[in-house]
């Protein structure tokens, strides 16, 4: 059975916190609430969430407050923002905080639910390249955790297939040690050597050698991460 999407619903007004809860729980969301910007902030630290729902006028720590913070933290959650505000100016500064999508009070509910889908579509490597997808000349299969070419099928560990996962999901990307150690791991990579990372990598870019790789399908790119490059070349 598919586990539920985590969504955490950061909203002061009683009748559209609940509200949302209950129209996301029907669609099979498993709902956190929080009624105020301080019980966000505690709630973020403690639990991981798959889409943050963030209103912008908050007591005591404001939306646009906390989506900076957390951005500098390195948070990389999907935050769709929902205010009373329409005008431009404030939906241009929401994304400049780094939301990932802004929808304006009164809003449609099932336009929420078709902007929580397509943002989740873009953020989570599951929903873009799915269960089985192609990376380079493999063929990945994530049950199974295997890489198949011509025939030839590799075991890979549940971290090696996440990895590439994530790299088939953001073809030609720069992916920093920070973002993929949040990724696979889930935890920031504060006060950790940066070196587990690329350990992993050369793990990785081993083991595809040996399925039958032609090419480095995963490359490094000094001071910023690594890039899955993708061109024909290495899908042959």
């Amino acid at each position: 059975m598919e586990q539920k999407k985590q969504v955490l619903v950061v909203e002061d007004e009683e009748k559209i916190r609940n509200g949302l809860r209950d129209f996301l729980d029907f669609h099979g969301f498993s709902v956190t609430l929080a009624e105020d910007g301080l019980t966000a902030s505690q709630t973020v630290g403690k639990q991981k969430f798959d889409l943050i729902l963030l209103d912008l006028m908050l007591p005591h720590i404001s939306g646009q407050q906390l989506c900076a913070t957390w951005r500098k933290q390195g948070l990389l959650t999907p935050v769709i923002m929902l205010t009373a505000k329409g005008q431009q100016h404030e939906k241009i500064e929401g994304l400049d905080l780094g939301a990932d999508d802004y929808i304006t009070k009164p809003f449609s509910l099932e336009e929420l639910l078709a902007r929580i889908r397509a943002v989740l579509r873009r953020t989570d490597p599951s929903c873009s390249v799915g269960k089985q997808f192609a990376f380079g000349p493999f063929m990945v299969d994530m049950a199974a955790l295997t890489v198949t070419m011509n025939g030839k099928k590799t075991t890979v560990s549940p971290r090696q297939a996440q990895m590439i996962q994530w790299f088939a999901a953001h073809p030609n990307r720069v992916i920093s040690r920070d973002e993929l150690y949040q990724t696979v791991w889930h935890e920031s990579m504060e006060g950790i050597e940066t070196r587990t990372v690329d350990m992993h990598i050369v793990k990785l870019r081993e083991l595809l050698h040996e399925a039958g790789a032609k090419t480095e399908l995963i490359h490094t790119v000094r001071g910023a991460g690594y890039q899955f490059v993708f061109t024909k070349e290495t899908s042959e």
